[in-house]
């Protein structure tokens, strides 16, 4: 419970993690080694000094108490032990002793003093020079003054502001070569965090053996991830290619048939046409064209304005500002416009938004259909799933790939296409996530 409360205050980037368990330790083990280090030979250096002035001032009380003439015992005395003393009224004494909160050493001292002295009534510290002490005798009451390196090791505080600088010293010289280390690393993250959003970044491993293995993996993988989408985009394109010759003939023998043998056959040869630009449409993917910095308003705005010349009921709704965004922006129309395409056919009206976070981007496509169950939408996302005795069809059917390009466009730009209900209009809510 205790280490789930304190994760949340941990750093977050590798650079914060591992800055921390650098200097953690380093930072903790000075302090115990400089707080034991002053306890035990600070104090035992005081202890040491403060017991040869106990032994002096406890001479001074006693020949002082029985001398004839008190005063001028007390001036021999205190010039033989290099001490400032005088005869003070009772009534100047104070009633506590004193001290300054940041002495290190000034508790140990007055604790000596008062261990070894009976007749002393109080001790002021008030500052690492000066020692003043109130001491009752038989003669009365003895005001001495004593240098403080006589009490105690002078500038304790020394020690702790060299181990601090040298501390933060050292510390910085480790973060110097700890972001040699990470910077790698960080290096083969902005690559792998291009290539999700369909960007190549040029990539050389460097950096530790495990760091440099880990790259040459990524670059495998990309290499392996390339050669792969550009097959199938040469075997679907060459497929679909193929087919249209056959088609045309098709369409050229029809045309000398009679109008009623004709038509069915027309409506099926047409309907072929489709499903091959589908899949040609689907076999691009997104990989056409280079990501570039385009403004995404403008793009929706002028897809929205082609469906609406074209007497589709498609409107503009909430449009955020975003300024220039990269992204391949042949792929993003062609999601787009297969998510209004898949609007209007299932309803009567559509509504496209376009909202903006920090790190992403959405397109919202909104329609007023019978929508798609929830246990059913991720079913939606595959290719060549139609979910038809779900939906009514108004306008022709599909061949099951709209909803599956626009997924594959939405992952080649690190986003996702995801599936929910429309509050505003009922039906179906497709929301377009790309990385910014």
């Amino acid at each position: 419970m205790f280490f789930a409360w304190l994760k949340q205050y941990m750093p977050r980037s590798l650079y914060g993690r591992a800055a921390l368990i650098l200097l953690l330790p380093v930072v903790s083990l000075q302090l115990i080694v400089s707080v034991a280090f002053i306890q035990r030979h600070f104090a035992t250096v005081t202890e040491q000094l403060t017991s040869a002035v106990v032994l002096e001032l406890a001479y001074l009380d006693e020949a002082v108490s029985q001398a004839e003439a008190p005063q001028t015992t007390l001036r021999a005395l205190g010039r033989a032990f290099d001490v400032g003393v005088r005869f003070v009224p009772a009534d100047t004494v104070p009633e506590a002793d004193a001290y300054s909160w940041f002495d290190l050493t000034a508790r140990r001292v007055m604790s000596e003093l008062h261990a070894g002295l009976d007749g002393l009534a109080a001790v002021a510290l008030p500052d690492d020079r000066r020692v003043v002490l109130w001491l009752e005798t038989g003669a009365g009451v003895v005001e001495a003054r004593l240098r403080r390196d006589r009490l105690s090791a002078p500038n304790p505080h020394q020690l702790l502001v060299i181990i601090v600088v040298l501390g933060a010293f050292l510390s910085l010289i480790s973060f110097l070569f700890l972001r040699n280390q990470l910077r790698p690393i960080y290096r083969l993250g902005q690559a792998a965090e291009a290539f999700g959003k369909g960007r190549h970044l040029p990539y050389k491993p460097a950096g530790a053996n495990e760091v440099r293995a880990a790259g040459a993996a990524f670059l495998d993988m990309r290499a392996r991830i390339e050669r792969h989408i550009e097959q199938r985009t040469l075997m679907l394109s060459g497929v679909s290619h193929d087919l249209r010759t056959p088609l045309t003939r098709l369409k050229l023998g029809l045309s000398m048939l009679d109008s009623d043998e004709r038509e069915p056959l027309e409506r099926d040869v047409e309907e072929m046409k489709q499903m091959i630009d589908a899949f040609l449409e689907f076999s691009r993917g997104a990989a056409e064209g280079e990501a570039e910095r385009v403004e995404p308003r403008q793009i929706v705005a002028q897809i929205v304005e082609d469906f609406a010349r074209m007497g589709v009921n498609v409107e503009l709704g909430v449009v955020e500002e975003t300024g220039p965004v990269r992204l391949r922006g042949a792929a993003v129309r062609r999601a787009i416009e297969n998510l209004i395409r898949n609007a209007v056919r299932y309803g009567n009206r559509a509504v496209v938004s376009i909202t903006t976070t920090e790190r992403s981007l959405c397109v919202s496509v909104e329609d007023d259909g019978p929508g798609i169950p929830e246990e059913h939408r991720a079913d939606a996302l595959r290719p060549f799933t139609r979910l038809d005795p779900g939906r009514n069809q108004n306008r022709g059917a599909g061949v099951g790939l709209g909803l599956a390009i626009a997924a594959d466009v939405a992952r080649a730009h690190g986003g996702s296409l995801r599936l929910g209900e429309s509050e505003a209009l009922g039906g179906l809510r497709a929301d377009l996530w790309l990385g910014r």
